[in-house]
Protein backbone atom coordinates (compact mmCIF):
# COMPACT_ATOMS: atom_id res chain seq x y z
CA UNK A 1 0.00 0.00 0.00
CA UNK A 2 2.83 2.34 -0.03
CA UNK A 3 3.03 2.76 -3.62
CA UNK A 4 -0.28 4.74 -3.05
CA UNK A 5 1.11 7.47 -1.00
CA UNK A 6 -1.73 6.65 1.53
CA UNK A 7 0.08 5.36 4.71
CA UNK A 8 3.53 4.96 5.59
CA UNK A 9 2.98 0.86 6.29
CA UNK A 10 3.14 -1.63 4.53
CA UNK A 11 -0.41 -3.42 4.08
CA UNK A 12 -4.04 -2.72 4.99
CA UNK A 13 -5.37 -5.28 7.01
CA UNK A 14 -8.75 -6.65 8.29
CA UNK A 15 -8.44 -9.14 11.75
CA UNK A 16 -11.30 -10.11 13.88
CA UNK A 17 -14.00 -12.64 14.54
CA UNK A 18 -17.58 -13.40 13.99
CA UNK A 19 -20.41 -15.31 14.31
CA UNK A 20 -19.62 -18.11 11.75
CA UNK A 21 -16.75 -19.67 14.21
CA UNK A 22 -16.99 -17.88 17.47
CA UNK A 23 -20.13 -18.58 19.82
CA UNK A 24 -21.55 -16.11 22.11
CA UNK A 25 -19.12 -16.41 24.68
CA UNK A 26 -16.19 -15.72 22.68
CA UNK A 27 -17.56 -13.12 20.91
CA UNK A 28 -18.09 -11.88 24.28
CA UNK A 29 -14.70 -12.05 25.60
CA UNK A 30 -13.53 -9.70 22.18
CA UNK A 31 -16.63 -7.44 22.60
CA UNK A 32 -15.24 -3.59 22.62
CA UNK A 33 -17.29 -0.97 24.38
CA UNK A 34 -17.36 2.81 23.57
CA UNK A 35 -14.52 3.23 26.39
CA UNK A 36 -12.25 0.34 24.95
CA UNK A 37 -12.81 1.46 21.36
CA UNK A 38 -11.57 5.08 22.31
CA UNK A 39 -8.65 3.51 24.43
CA UNK A 40 -7.33 1.28 21.64
CA UNK A 41 -7.40 3.96 19.05
CA UNK A 42 -5.04 6.27 21.44
CA UNK A 43 -2.86 3.49 21.85
CA UNK A 44 -2.76 2.59 17.97
CA UNK A 45 -1.85 6.43 16.91
CA UNK A 46 0.73 6.61 19.78
CA UNK A 47 2.17 3.46 18.27
CA UNK A 48 2.39 5.56 14.67
CA UNK A 49 -0.87 3.89 13.02
CA UNK A 50 -2.43 6.25 10.48
CA UNK A 51 -5.80 4.34 9.96
CA UNK A 52 -8.05 2.20 11.85
CA UNK A 53 -11.45 1.56 12.01
CA UNK A 54 -12.54 -0.38 14.64
CA UNK A 55 -16.23 -1.94 14.85
CA UNK A 56 -17.71 -3.93 17.74
CA UNK A 57 -21.11 -5.54 17.41
CA UNK A 58 -23.04 -8.55 18.81
CA UNK A 59 -22.26 -10.53 15.77
CA UNK A 60 -18.34 -9.62 15.16
CA UNK A 61 -15.54 -7.87 16.47
CA UNK A 62 -12.88 -6.38 13.91
CA UNK A 63 -10.00 -4.15 13.11
CA UNK A 64 -9.25 -2.79 9.74
CA UNK A 65 -6.29 -0.52 8.89
CA UNK A 66 -2.69 -0.34 8.42
CA UNK A 67 0.13 -1.90 10.34
CA UNK A 68 3.85 -3.63 8.70
CA UNK A 69 2.65 -6.81 10.40
CA UNK A 70 -0.91 -8.23 11.50
CA UNK A 71 -0.22 -8.58 14.84
CA UNK A 72 -0.06 -5.14 15.99
CA UNK A 73 -3.52 -4.62 15.23
CA UNK A 74 -4.26 -8.06 17.10
CA UNK A 75 -2.46 -7.12 20.22
CA UNK A 76 -3.67 -3.97 20.33
CA UNK A 77 -7.40 -6.16 20.18
CA UNK A 78 -6.19 -8.78 22.75
CA UNK A 79 -4.90 -6.08 25.21
CA UNK A 80 -8.41 -4.31 25.20
CA UNK A 81 -10.81 -6.84 25.82
CA UNK A 82 -10.89 -10.50 28.05
CA UNK A 83 -9.80 -12.25 24.64
CA UNK A 84 -6.52 -14.34 24.26
CA UNK A 85 -4.58 -15.11 21.88
CA UNK A 86 -5.18 -18.57 21.94
CA UNK A 87 -8.59 -17.60 21.88
CA UNK A 88 -8.32 -15.48 18.93
CA UNK A 89 -6.05 -18.28 16.89
CA UNK A 90 -8.22 -20.50 17.29
CA UNK A 91 -11.30 -18.52 15.46
CA UNK A 92 -10.27 -15.15 14.06
CA UNK A 93 -9.34 -14.53 10.52
CA UNK A 94 -6.95 -12.34 8.85
CA UNK A 95 -7.42 -10.58 5.55
CA UNK A 96 -5.14 -8.26 3.95
CA UNK A 97 -5.26 -5.58 0.77
CA UNK A 98 -7.76 -6.38 -1.57
CA UNK A 99 -9.45 -9.24 0.37
CA UNK A 100 -9.73 -7.10 3.47
CA UNK A 101 -11.09 -3.99 1.11
CA UNK A 102 -13.95 -6.79 -0.28
CA UNK A 103 -14.47 -8.02 3.31
CA UNK A 104 -15.29 -4.54 4.72
CA UNK A 105 -17.76 -4.12 1.44
CA UNK A 106 -19.50 -7.58 2.69
CA UNK A 107 -20.04 -6.46 6.07
CA UNK A 108 -21.06 -3.25 5.41
CA UNK A 109 -23.52 -4.26 2.75
CA UNK A 110 -25.42 -7.03 4.73
CA UNK A 111 -23.79 -9.81 2.75
CA UNK A 112 -21.70 -10.91 5.77
CA UNK A 113 -24.75 -10.29 8.55
CA UNK A 114 -26.04 -13.23 10.72
CA UNK A 115 -29.42 -12.65 9.23
CA UNK A 116 -28.77 -11.94 5.87
CA UNK A 117 -29.68 -8.51 4.54
CA UNK A 118 -29.36 -6.80 7.74
CA UNK A 119 -28.11 -3.36 7.25
CA UNK A 120 -27.68 -2.10 10.96
CA UNK A 121 -24.38 -2.28 10.21
CA UNK A 122 -24.19 0.18 8.34
CA UNK A 123 -24.93 2.88 10.77
CA UNK A 124 -22.17 1.14 13.30
CA UNK A 125 -19.13 1.92 10.74
CA UNK A 126 -20.40 5.11 10.46
CA UNK A 127 -19.68 5.51 14.39
CA UNK A 128 -16.25 3.67 13.92
CA UNK A 129 -15.21 6.31 11.26
CA UNK A 130 -16.07 9.01 12.94
CA UNK A 131 -14.48 7.96 15.87
CA UNK A 132 -11.46 7.19 13.92
CA UNK A 133 -11.48 10.76 12.99
CA UNK A 134 -12.15 12.30 16.08
CA UNK A 135 -8.92 10.55 17.39
CA UNK A 136 -7.14 11.74 14.19
CA UNK A 137 -6.20 7.92 12.63
CA UNK A 138 -8.61 8.09 9.29
CA UNK A 139 -7.03 8.64 6.53
CA UNK A 140 -8.06 9.38 3.38
CA UNK A 141 -7.84 5.62 2.06
CA UNK A 142 -9.87 4.86 5.72
CA UNK A 143 -12.37 7.90 4.51
CA UNK A 144 -12.87 6.85 0.93
CA UNK A 145 -13.24 3.45 1.24
CA UNK A 146 -16.38 3.89 4.30
CA UNK A 147 -17.72 5.89 2.18
CA UNK A 148 -17.79 3.54 -0.68
CA UNK A 149 -19.31 0.89 1.59
CA UNK A 150 -21.94 3.39 2.59
CA UNK A 151 -22.87 3.79 -1.43
CA UNK A 152 -22.50 0.46 -1.77
CA UNK A 153 -25.15 -0.33 1.01
CA UNK A 154 -27.59 2.36 -0.34
CA UNK A 155 -27.82 1.24 -3.48
CA UNK A 156 -28.21 -2.43 -2.27
CA UNK A 157 -31.26 -1.68 0.04
CA UNK A 158 -32.74 0.90 -2.79
CA UNK A 159 -32.12 -1.15 -5.88
CA UNK A 160 -32.32 -4.98 -4.45
CA UNK A 161 -34.94 -6.88 -1.95
CA UNK A 162 -32.68 -8.16 -0.14
CA UNK A 163 -33.89 -5.98 2.99
CA UNK A 164 -37.50 -7.09 2.43
CA UNK A 165 -39.15 -8.63 5.58
CA UNK A 166 -37.46 -9.08 8.32
CA UNK A 167 -33.97 -7.11 8.76
CA UNK A 168 -32.46 -7.94 12.15
CA UNK A 169 -32.32 -10.13 15.03
CA UNK A 170 -34.65 -7.66 16.97
CA UNK A 171 -37.22 -9.18 14.47
CA UNK A 172 -35.96 -12.06 14.94
CA UNK A 173 -36.67 -12.36 18.38
CA UNK A 174 -40.37 -11.27 17.89
CA UNK A 175 -40.74 -13.50 15.38
CA UNK A 176 -39.89 -16.48 17.66
CA UNK A 177 -42.34 -15.07 20.79
CA UNK A 178 -45.14 -15.25 17.83
CA UNK A 179 -44.10 -18.60 17.13
CA UNK A 180 -44.04 -19.95 20.62
CA UNK A 181 -45.89 -17.61 23.10
CA UNK A 182 -49.53 -18.40 22.87
CA UNK A 183 -52.40 -15.51 23.48
CA UNK A 184 -49.05 -13.39 23.47
CA UNK A 185 -51.38 -10.26 23.30
CA UNK A 186 -52.61 -10.97 26.88
CA UNK A 187 -48.84 -12.08 27.62
CA UNK A 188 -47.11 -9.50 30.31
CA UNK A 189 -43.91 -8.51 28.20
CA UNK A 190 -40.71 -6.51 30.09
CA UNK A 191 -37.94 -5.13 27.90
CA UNK A 192 -35.11 -4.70 29.81
CA UNK A 193 -32.50 -2.82 28.01
CA UNK A 194 -33.40 -0.01 25.64
CA UNK A 195 -30.45 0.96 23.43
CA UNK A 196 -30.61 0.21 20.06
CA UNK A 197 -31.48 -3.15 19.51
CA UNK A 198 -34.08 -3.08 22.43
CA UNK A 199 -35.27 -0.03 20.96
CA UNK A 200 -35.90 -2.14 17.78
CA UNK A 201 -37.05 -4.81 19.47
CA UNK A 202 -39.86 -2.67 21.08
CA UNK A 203 -41.03 -1.23 17.71
CA UNK A 204 -41.40 -4.83 16.76
CA UNK A 205 -43.47 -6.05 19.43
CA UNK A 206 -46.21 -3.26 19.40
CA UNK A 207 -46.29 -3.92 15.53
CA UNK A 208 -46.64 -7.47 15.35
CA UNK A 209 -47.92 -8.88 18.93
CA UNK A 210 -51.13 -6.63 19.48
CA UNK A 211 -49.69 -6.50 23.13
CA UNK A 212 -50.43 -3.73 25.65
CA UNK A 213 -49.06 -5.28 28.73
CA UNK A 214 -45.33 -4.58 27.42
CA UNK A 215 -43.07 -2.85 30.34
CA UNK A 216 -39.54 -1.06 29.87
CA UNK A 217 -36.90 -0.75 32.22
CA UNK A 218 -33.34 0.68 32.36
CA UNK A 219 -30.67 1.64 33.93
CA UNK A 220 -31.01 5.77 33.23
CA UNK A 221 -35.01 6.02 33.13
CA UNK A 222 -35.16 8.69 31.30
CA UNK A 223 -34.16 6.60 28.26
CA UNK A 224 -36.79 4.47 29.03
CA UNK A 225 -39.41 7.01 29.18
CA UNK A 226 -38.61 8.68 25.65
CA UNK A 227 -39.35 5.33 24.25
CA UNK A 228 -42.09 4.46 26.27
CA UNK A 229 -44.01 8.06 25.89
CA UNK A 230 -43.31 7.34 22.30
CA UNK A 231 -45.70 3.92 22.34
CA UNK A 232 -47.85 4.82 25.62
CA UNK A 233 -45.84 1.99 27.33
CA UNK A 234 -45.46 1.51 31.17
CA UNK A 235 -41.58 2.63 32.83
CA UNK A 236 -40.32 1.25 35.76
CA UNK A 237 -37.72 1.78 38.35
CA UNK A 238 -34.13 0.13 37.92
CA UNK A 239 -35.00 -1.13 41.38
CA UNK A 240 -38.64 -2.69 40.54
CA UNK A 241 -36.85 -5.32 38.40
CA UNK A 242 -37.20 -8.30 40.15
CA UNK A 243 -40.70 -7.66 40.81
CA UNK A 244 -41.73 -7.06 37.01
CA UNK A 245 -39.51 -9.85 35.73
CA UNK A 246 -41.77 -12.47 38.37
CA UNK A 247 -45.19 -10.70 37.08
CA UNK A 248 -43.83 -11.45 33.39
CA UNK A 249 -44.18 -13.92 30.92
CA UNK A 250 -41.41 -12.91 28.20
CA UNK A 251 -38.31 -11.20 29.68
CA UNK A 252 -36.28 -9.32 26.66
CA UNK A 253 -32.68 -8.78 27.85
CA UNK A 254 -31.41 -6.33 25.29
CA UNK A 255 -28.71 -4.24 28.36
CA UNK A 256 -25.59 -4.94 26.58
CA UNK A 257 -23.10 -4.98 29.30
CA UNK A 258 -20.10 -7.03 29.83
CA UNK A 259 -21.51 -8.87 32.79
CA UNK A 260 -24.52 -10.75 33.54
CA UNK A 261 -27.56 -8.37 34.62
CA UNK A 262 -30.20 -10.93 35.30
CA UNK A 263 -29.43 -13.51 37.95
CA UNK A 264 -30.77 -16.46 39.07
CA UNK A 265 -31.92 -14.57 42.53
CA UNK A 266 -33.98 -12.40 40.16
CA UNK A 267 -36.16 -15.17 39.08
CA UNK A 268 -39.32 -16.63 40.71
CA UNK A 269 -39.15 -20.37 40.05
CA UNK A 270 -42.57 -21.16 40.19
CA UNK A 271 -44.02 -18.96 37.30
CA UNK A 272 -42.84 -20.36 33.30
CA UNK A 273 -41.30 -17.59 31.82
CA UNK A 274 -39.37 -17.26 28.35
CA UNK A 275 -36.16 -15.05 28.37
CA UNK A 276 -34.49 -13.90 25.33
CA UNK A 277 -31.05 -12.72 25.21
CA UNK A 278 -30.09 -10.27 22.95
CA UNK A 279 -26.46 -9.00 24.55
CA UNK A 280 -23.08 -10.40 23.48
CA UNK A 281 -21.57 -10.60 26.02
CA UNK A 282 -24.82 -12.54 27.53
CA UNK A 283 -26.41 -10.20 29.98
CA UNK A 284 -28.33 -13.75 31.22
CA UNK A 285 -25.95 -15.74 33.96
CA UNK A 286 -26.01 -19.63 33.29
CA UNK A 287 -27.53 -20.44 36.30
CA UNK A 288 -30.85 -18.74 35.49
CA UNK A 289 -30.83 -22.24 33.36
CA UNK A 290 -31.31 -24.11 36.17
CA UNK A 291 -34.66 -23.09 36.88
CA UNK A 292 -36.89 -25.73 35.61
CA UNK A 293 -39.66 -22.92 34.59
CA UNK A 294 -37.27 -20.98 32.54
CA UNK A 295 -36.47 -20.78 28.86
CA UNK A 296 -33.73 -19.15 27.60
CA UNK A 297 -33.25 -18.38 24.17
CA UNK A 298 -29.76 -16.20 23.42
CA UNK A 299 -28.85 -14.27 19.71
CA UNK A 300 -27.39 -17.13 18.01
CA UNK A 301 -30.42 -19.48 18.08
CA UNK A 302 -33.06 -16.64 16.56
CA UNK A 303 -29.92 -15.69 14.08
CA UNK A 304 -29.99 -19.29 12.71
CA UNK A 305 -33.75 -19.04 12.10
CA UNK A 306 -34.49 -19.79 8.72
CA UNK A 307 -37.69 -18.80 7.20
CA UNK A 308 -39.53 -17.88 3.62
CA UNK A 309 -38.19 -14.21 4.13
CA UNK A 310 -34.62 -15.11 4.69
CA UNK A 311 -34.90 -17.88 1.77
CA UNK A 312 -36.33 -15.33 -0.73
CA UNK A 313 -33.89 -12.53 0.19
CA UNK A 314 -30.74 -14.84 -1.02
CA UNK A 315 -32.02 -14.48 -5.09
CA UNK A 316 -30.77 -10.93 -4.82
CA UNK A 317 -27.44 -11.57 -3.76
CA UNK A 318 -25.99 -11.33 -7.19
CA UNK A 319 -27.66 -8.59 -7.59
CA UNK A 320 -25.85 -6.91 -4.65
CA UNK A 321 -22.71 -8.69 -5.54
CA UNK A 322 -22.82 -6.96 -8.93
CA UNK A 323 -23.38 -3.40 -7.12
CA UNK A 324 -20.51 -4.41 -4.95
CA UNK A 325 -18.32 -4.79 -7.83
CA UNK A 326 -19.41 -1.68 -9.80
CA UNK A 327 -18.78 0.68 -6.42
CA UNK A 328 -15.28 -1.54 -5.40
CA UNK A 329 -13.93 -1.02 -9.21
CA UNK A 330 -14.72 2.94 -8.74
CA UNK A 331 -12.88 2.53 -5.13
CA UNK A 332 -9.88 0.74 -6.83
CA UNK A 333 -9.31 3.35 -9.71
CA UNK A 334 -9.47 6.56 -7.06
CA UNK A 335 -6.44 3.87 -5.77
CA UNK A 336 -4.89 3.74 -8.82
CA UNK A 337 -4.31 7.43 -9.08
CA UNK A 338 -2.96 7.77 -5.41
CA UNK A 339 -0.35 6.42 -7.12
CA UNK A 340 0.90 9.17 -9.35
CA UNK A 341 0.20 11.88 -7.36
CA UNK A 342 3.12 12.58 -6.03
CA UNK A 343 4.57 13.04 -9.38
CA UNK A 344 1.78 14.67 -10.75
CA UNK A 345 2.48 17.34 -7.75
CA UNK A 346 6.07 17.25 -8.43
CA UNK A 347 5.28 17.76 -12.20
CA UNK A 348 2.98 21.27 -11.61
CA UNK A 349 6.27 22.58 -8.68
CA UNK A 350 8.56 22.21 -11.86
CA UNK A 351 6.45 23.84 -14.21
CA UNK A 352 5.65 26.52 -11.59
CA UNK A 353 9.52 27.16 -11.48
CA UNK A 354 10.24 27.10 -15.20
CA UNK A 355 6.83 29.39 -14.89
CA UNK A 356 9.29 32.04 -12.66
CA UNK A 357 11.89 32.23 -13.85
CA UNK A 358 10.47 32.81 -17.73
CA UNK A 359 8.47 35.06 -15.95
CA UNK A 360 11.59 37.09 -14.64
CA UNK A 361 13.39 36.88 -17.54
CA UNK A 362 10.97 39.09 -19.74
CA UNK A 363 9.82 41.16 -17.05
CA UNK A 364 13.53 42.61 -17.45
CA UNK A 365 13.38 42.03 -21.40
CA UNK A 366 10.21 43.42 -22.48
CA UNK A 367 9.17 47.26 -21.19
CA UNK A 368 5.55 46.75 -21.12
CA UNK A 369 5.22 43.63 -19.10
CA UNK A 370 2.42 42.88 -17.25
CA UNK A 371 3.37 40.36 -15.10
CA UNK A 372 -0.33 40.29 -13.50
CA UNK A 373 -1.55 38.91 -16.86
CA UNK A 374 1.44 36.83 -17.58
CA UNK A 375 1.10 34.90 -13.98
CA UNK A 376 -2.79 34.51 -14.41
CA UNK A 377 -2.18 32.89 -18.10
CA UNK A 378 0.64 30.64 -17.24
CA UNK A 379 -1.33 29.19 -14.24
CA UNK A 380 -3.85 28.35 -16.29
CA UNK A 381 -1.49 26.64 -19.08
CA UNK A 382 -0.05 24.70 -15.91
CA UNK A 383 -3.08 23.74 -14.57
CA UNK A 384 -4.07 22.24 -18.16
CA UNK A 385 -0.88 20.43 -18.68
CA UNK A 386 -0.91 18.80 -15.67
CA UNK A 387 -4.86 17.84 -15.86
CA UNK A 388 -3.90 16.66 -19.38
CA UNK A 389 -1.11 13.94 -17.90
CA UNK A 390 -3.24 12.96 -15.28
CA UNK A 391 -6.19 12.55 -17.42
CA UNK A 392 -3.40 10.19 -19.16
CA UNK A 393 -2.41 8.50 -16.09
CA UNK A 394 -5.72 7.79 -15.07
CA UNK A 395 -6.43 5.57 -18.24
CA UNK A 396 -2.72 3.88 -18.92
CA UNK A 397 -4.49 0.99 -16.86
CA UNK A 398 -1.28 -1.41 -17.13
CA UNK A 399 0.80 1.60 -18.86
CA UNK A 400 0.40 3.66 -15.84
CA UNK A 401 3.94 2.73 -14.56
CA UNK A 402 5.48 3.18 -17.67
CA UNK A 403 4.05 6.99 -18.24
CA UNK A 404 5.17 8.07 -14.68
CA UNK A 405 9.08 7.15 -15.33
CA UNK A 406 9.11 8.29 -18.71
CA UNK A 407 6.89 11.42 -17.52
CA UNK A 408 10.06 11.76 -14.19
CA UNK A 409 13.06 11.07 -17.03
CA UNK A 410 11.34 13.73 -19.10
CA UNK A 411 11.14 16.62 -16.26
CA UNK A 412 13.68 15.16 -13.98
CA UNK A 413 11.29 14.94 -11.38
CA UNK A 414 12.41 13.45 -7.52
CA UNK A 415 8.33 12.82 -6.64
CA UNK A 416 8.22 12.27 -2.52
CA UNK A 417 6.14 9.38 -1.86
CA UNK A 418 4.58 9.52 2.00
Amino acid sequence: MKAYHISKHNSFYTIGLNYKKADAVIRGNFSLDDRAMNNLLVQAKAQDLDGLLVTSTCNRTELHGFAQHPFQLIKLLCDNTRGTLEEFQEVAYVYKNSDAISHLFRVGTGLDSQILGDFEIISQLKQSFNRSKKHDIANPFIERLTNSVIQASKRIKNETEISSGATSVAFASVQYILNNVADISNKNILLFGTGKIGRNTCENLIKHTNNTHITLINRTKDRAEKIAGKFNLLVKDYGDLQTEIRNSDVLIVATGAQSPTISKELIYPKKPLLILDLSVPKNVADDVSEVEAVTIIHLDHLSQMTDDTLERRKQFIPQAEQIIEEIKTEFVQWLETRKFAPVIQALKKKLKTMKEEELNYQSKKLSNFNPEQADIISDRIIQKITKQFANHLKGANGDADESLELIQKVFQLEAKSQ
